[in-house]
Order: C-alpha cells, then structure tokens, then sequence
C-alpha cells in the first residue's frame, strides 16, 4: 500500500494495456489516463484501478469484460496476493502480508525521514512571507502568514526542493516616515512641549518607549517647538463619533496633515531625521525576529526594500525599451491591460517619485535574477489586486508569470468568549502574536493558523485552543503521541521490553479492520506529504494527522495493548506476549508518522500531557 507498491501496479497495469494493444484489443495511440487509489472498504482490496473504465470506448468493449483481458494479462508479482473485478469494472488489488506490512519496516528504517523525498531536486523556490511593515509588533493577523508560510516552506523542503524563505523588509516610504514622525512628536513630549497628536500617527506605548530611549540617548538635541512643525500643516481630520462608535468625519484631511508633519519634521531636523527613522525601525525590527523566532518561524534572507531602490530605474527602463511605458497626466503609466489587468498602472507620479507598484516590479524581477526556478509571495487577502498587476509587469519583461504563484491568506478573527477583539495596528489597541502565543501557547496557535485552507477565514476560538477535549484537534493529536510514549513507560514498570524482533515475526497477528486501516492510512503519509507540499496546502496534513489520531484512539481503546494478565501481575501467555509486541510495534510506527508530521508543522510532540 505504499507509493513505491501503487507506482509498481502502475507498472503491471501498463505491460497489460502494452499486450491488449499487441493483439489489437486497444489501439497502439491509446494513451492511459486511468487512476489507481487506495479503497476505502478493505473488502475491495487495498488499491483499485479504473483502467478498464476509462479504456473502454477506445476497445469498443464493455468494460468488464475489458477489465478481465487486463486482468488476464497482469504479468505475476509477489506482493500480490488477489485480483478481483468489482461493480462495472474495478480491478481491485489484494496485497499479500508481507507487502502489507512492509510499510512498518520503511517507517522505522527511516524514522523522521520517513515520507520524504527527492522528486524535486535541484529546483529552487522562494517562499516570501510575513513581510509586515516594520511600524508595530507582529497582529493576529501576520500570525496566520507565518504559520502557513513556514509550513509551506517546510513541505516543499521535504519533497526535495532547495527553499529560501525571505522577509523583505518595507523600510522606505510613507508608512516609515508616519511612524519616524510620530516617533518625533514622542520624543517633543518627552522634552516637555505640548503636542496635538496626529489622528493618523502610530499611537501604541511602543513608539513612546522608542522615542524615550532616543532622548535618554541624546537628550533634547534635537527639540524643535511643536508650532514650527505644524507650522502651515493642513487641519487635521475632525470626526463626529456616535452612540455606536462610528465615525463621520466632519473636517480636515488626516492624509494632507501627517504629509505636513512629515515634511516639516525633516525640513527641521535635516540628516538627524534618519536618528528617529532607523531608531523605530531597528527597535520593530528587532522586536518582530524575536517573536519570529520565539515563534518557530525562521528566515535564510532578510531582504531591505532599500536595497532595491537602485534597481527600480533599470527594471523600468526595460518596461520603456519594449514599449510598454506611457505619459498621461504628467504619470507614468505601465499597460498592464495588455496582459489581461483590469486598468493600466501607474509607475512614476508627476513629481518624478515612484510608486510602491515600481518597487514591486523591481522586487519580482531580482528575485528571477536571483535564480530562483519559482516564487511564491504569501500575503494577506486585502493584496487581491496585485496579483494581475505583478504577473503583467513580469511577462512584459519577458519572465514566465506562471513562475510566480500568489498566495492571499484571509483575515484572522479573535473570539474571547462571545466578544469579538479589534485590532488596529495604527491606533496600538491590537492584540500581538506574542499575546496569543503566552495564551494558547505556540502548538495551539501554529496548529489552528493552518488548519483550514488560506483562502477561508478563520474565527479563532481561545478557549478552544486551550481546552484538553478531543474537539482541541491539537490536544487530540499530541495526546495520540503521548499514549503511545505512557505504554512503553508503563511497560517498563512492569518489567518488559520492547521486541521489535518479535513484533515483526508476529505482525500478520494484526488483522482486525481498525488495524488494517491504521497500517494503510500510515502508507498514505508520503503521497499526503506530497500533495500538501505541491499543493501549497498545510491543512491536508493536518486532516490526515486528525484522520490518524482518531484512528489510533479508537484502535487503542477497543484493542488491549499490554495484556490484562500483566497489568495484573500475573504470567502472560506466550500468544499474548506475541500479540503485544505486535501491537506495540504498530503503536510505534503511528507515533513516528504524527512526531514527523508535527515537525514539519511545527509542533511539538510530546511525551507526556
């Protein structure tokens, strides 16, 4: 029942078409598309074909009785055991008992290596994820990209590619200078002035112990009066706030005040505005490896999106040369509607600044030049429209889009209870990863971050996530772990060792139904893991892992491991010392199967709870 048995039938099954084909039966052109998967009722084998189905018309044939010249002409392998027609014309495999169990001796002859591959080999990918502006802590909300970008990464690792994960790190532009600015009316207040906060400034406590740390550093040095900063600064926006607390604005422009602020701010300051720019971004920065890090989440390249300013030009002089660059209005604008986006973009405003969209382009096109055979960006839902825009820049350039695959992960909502928490990173009331973590702990947060497919929101339910219930999936599965831990340190107490010998002489001892289904669904871990990774999609492994957890919970409680006669100190029986080791060697293989897929989750799997 594993792979490498399916991709053998798969090979049996094609000397039989390459013989119905010799004696015309099938036409020599005839090429087969049938699938061969694993069956969900024993009764019908451990693997079936549809082969005679979909060939049928090409033979002019019913398909049963195609289905039995296939079957006639199988050439013989000794790890099948049955043949059968089922239904209108299903080849169904019965394997023999020791292809059945052959799975276990692979399982702990390659323990944690167990369900890897190479198959991808020698290709390059890069996982872009993360990626938040360094102007606060990491939300809720990044948590979700970190989870599922490093469990992708991860995956794609173990079916054999060389992965580079990569944060690239947005300091330049506006978003840092609003927070440089807000870090310097901080620091003003710090030296005593009187400061109107700006509505659309960074207020969290984070840039007040910032700027602190800046006049500790250099006292007042760089005070200017607040007056001069706000000196001819549009009227900031004035809003009139309901009994239900929504806003309406009455006046003002809170865009055209902060841009006010900000020149002003460096008007004044001079080359001393970069102290407040890089102090914030250092301390965020610093800030968001940790939680990172703390977090399991870990990165080969920490790109700075300053590093790609000089090659902004060059990427757009290519876009000019091939003709794809027009002025309208005094912008630059790029016909991305020739490459099916909705409207054209713009790359150069009319002040001569480039826009974020030219940073993208200029981003996408160093990492080809990197040599990177496929990129994927994680980046969060409200990043819809750039998708057309990015893949419509690269074709122009005469790069592949379909070397470029966007993935958008939706929105987390945070339930305490039947309270729903906001977050707002600009006004500093949002819950941060590091918060979530301290709750449910990292397992519980990594676990339900990749749970459900990216494009789903999730609503994340604490007290779930730290109940001990089988409705915690997270619990359910580390428990299934910890079981099997407790029966061999039970077993020691009492005296006994583990005879993984004398377990694999005696395994055709296991033959009830809940066994059976454990041993094929420990077979199917490979083909999971390599439908998870090529799929981008983590939540195959953790519903397989659910799957396996369940399975084994209720084999474990319907089926006595350690023998009664042990537990009540009495001599057991040779058939039940053999019918032990048996069992303890099955427990064995399904507690390596959920360690591995853990790890590349993330997870821990621990021995005792």
């Amino acid at each position: 029942m594993s792979q490498a048995q399916i991709d053998t039938f798969a090979a049996l099954i094609e000397d039989a078409i390459n013989v119905l084909k010799a004696d015309d039966t099938l036409p020599v052109d005839w090429a087969n598309n049938s699938q061969i998967t694993r069956t969900k009722d024993l009764a019908h084998g451990d693997f079936a074909s549809n082969v005679a189905l979909v060939a049928a018309k090409a033979a002019q044939m019913n398909p049963r009785a195609l289905a039995e010249k296939i079957v006639a002409a199988l050439p013989k392998n000794a790890d099948i055991r049955q043949v059968d027609i089922a239904g209108p014309g299903f080849i169904n495999v019965f394997l023999n008992a020791d292809a059945k169990f052959a799975v276990l001796n692979d399982i702990f002859e390659r323990q944690d290596r167990f369900g890897l591959t190479n198959e991808f080999k020698g290709q390059k990918i890069q996982v872009e994820f993360v990626s938040a502006n360094p102007t606060s802590s990491l939300h809720v909300g990044h948590g979700r990209g970190a989870a599922f970008g490093m469990s992708v990464a991860n995956l794609l690792e173990a079916v054999g590619y060389e992965v580079t994960r990569e944060y690239y790190i947005n300091d330049a532009g506006r978003q840092m200078d609003i927070l440089a600015t807000s870090t310097y009316l901080r620091y003003l207040e710090a030296n005593g002035e009187t400061v109107v906060f700006p509505v659309n400034g960074y207020q969290g406590d984070y840039v007040i112990d910032i700027a602190q740390t800046i006049k500790t550093q250099h006292g007042d040095t760089y005070v200017h009066p607040f007056a001069d900063i706000a000196q001819d600064v549009p009227e900031d926006a004035v809003y009139e706030i309901n009994a239900e607390g929504e806003k309406t604005l009455i006046r003002g422009d809170k865009e055209a005040h902060i841009d006010g602020l900000i020149a002003n701010a460096k008007a004044a300051l001079g080359e001393a505005y970069q102290i407040f720019h890089n102090a914030s971004l250092s301390s965020i920065l610093q800030d968001i490896k940790e939680d990172l890090d703390d977090f399991g989440v870990r990165f080969e390249q920490w790109l700075s999106e300053k590093s790609i300013e000089s090659k902004i030009e060059p990427a757009l002089q290519i876009l000019e040369d091939k003709g794809y660059l027009y002025e309208k209005d005094g912008n630059i604008w790029f016909k991305s509607t020739d490459f099916g986006d909705e409207k054209d973009r713009v790359v150069r405003r009319a002040n001569g600044q480039t826009t974020y969209f030219a940073s993208d382009i200029a981003y996408h096109k160093d990492k080809f030049d990197r040599g990177f055979d496929k990129v994927i960006d994680v980046l969060g839902a409200d990043h819809h429209g750039y998708v057309a825009r990015v893949k419509a820049a690269l074709q122009a350039m005469g790069i592949d889009p379909q070397r470029l695959d966007v993935i958008l992960v939706q929105f987390v909502a945070l339930w305490r209870g039947e309270e729903k928490v906001q977050m707002s990173s600009r006004s500093g009331k949002f819950v941060t990863l590091r918060e979530l973590r301290e709750e449910v702990g990292n397992d519980a947060a990594r676990f339900y971050y990749v749970a459900r497919k990216p494009e789903v929101h999730i609503d994340f339910d604490l007290e779930l996530a730290k109940s001990q219930s089988k409705d915690n999936l997270v619990f359910y599965i580390q428990y299934a772990h910890a079981r099997v831990c407790r029966v061999l340190e039970k077993l020691e107490q009492l005296g006994y060792a583990v005879n993984d010998q004398l377990g694999e002489q005696h395994q055709a001892l296991l033959t009830n139904e809940a066994e059976d289904e454990l041993i094929k669904l420990l077979a199917a871990y490979p083909e999971i893991l390599k439908r998870a990774a090529i799929g981008y999609d983590p939540h195959v492994l953790t519903n397989y892992l659910k799957d396996l957890a369940a399975l084994f919970h209720g084999w474990y409680d319907s089926s006595r491991i350690i023998p009664k006669s042990i537990l009540d100190g009495e001599t057991p029986s040779s058939d039940e010392l053999d019918m032990m080791q048996a069992r303890l060697r099955l427990s064995k293989a399904v507690r390596q199967v959920i360690a591995n897929g853990l790890s590349l989750l993330g997870l821990s799997a621990p021995s005792s709870m």
